[in-house]
């Protein structure tokens, strides 16, 4: 199986996320853009709810064909991780096109703005060795930590509990579904992962030692900033 980390960020480092329904909207384009069929009424806001089941029964008459399986992501106030499959053919370069574009024109229609909102096209690695295999997830899940603990990276958190519970508090990644906390469960396709970790309760076992030995150093060809 072929997996990649994928990321972009905003143009000059610009936010790309700046309030709860942005968040909103690009997770529900992850879900709406990864069809093969085609998309449906894209341009739902969230208005009524944030259940990305309430989508699926509302505009989806047929199953999804998936371009990609979305291991896991998160987000960030001005860029965005992924770790993809694809299950097509050129499935992650169609699914990344869907959603760059789709997003940039929502944010910009929203905020009045025009121009290019990324900073080019999206970054991609393959990964290639167990150790990148059985790292990359929890450095993705721990990006929030930069608002909260910068010097994470370096292990030199001052207070471990409280820095789990702020990526608890989290919502915009998928470290809660990994936890076993329904958040977007119907955005992510777990079982790869959540099989390496030995379930949900392996996963939230296992997420506390390895923030404690994280080595970026490991990670340097995949993390792409």
């Amino acid at each position: 199986m072929l997996l990649y980390h994928t990321l972009n960020r905003g143009v000059d480092k610009r936010k790309i996320f700046l309030d709860k329904q942005d968040h909103l909207r690009f997770i529900h384009d992850l879900f709406v853009f990864n069809n093969e069929l085609g998309t449906n009424n894209v341009h739902y806001r969230f208005y009524k709810t944030d259940n990305i089941n309430d989508i699926a029964s509302r505009y989806f008459k047929k199953p999804r064909k998936l371009l990609v399986n979305i291991h896991l992501f998160c987000l960030m106030p001005n860029h965005y991780h992924m770790i993809l499959s694809p299950q097509t053919d050129n499935g992650v370069s169609r699914f990344m096109k869907k959603v760059n574009m789709g997003y940039a024109k929502y944010f910009n229609q929203k905020y009045k703005r025009s121009g290019t909102l990324f900073e080019g096209r999206y970054k991609s690695v393959a990964i290639k060795n167990d150790q990148h295999f059985s790292w990359l997830p929890y450095y993705v899940h721990f990006n929030p930590l930069d608002l909260y603990e910068s010097l994470w990276r370096k292990r030199e958190i001052k207070n471990y509990k409280k820095s789990l519970k702020f990526l608890r508090s989290y919502r915009w990644s998928s470290h809660l579904d990994y936890l076993g906390e329904k958040n977007f469960p119907s955005v992510t396709q777990r079982k790869l992962f959540l099989d390496f970790f030995g379930g949900e309760s392996g996963y939230a076992k296992s997420v506390e030692e390895h923030l404690k030995n994280i080595d970026i150093s490991i990670l340097k060809e995949t993390t792409l900033e």
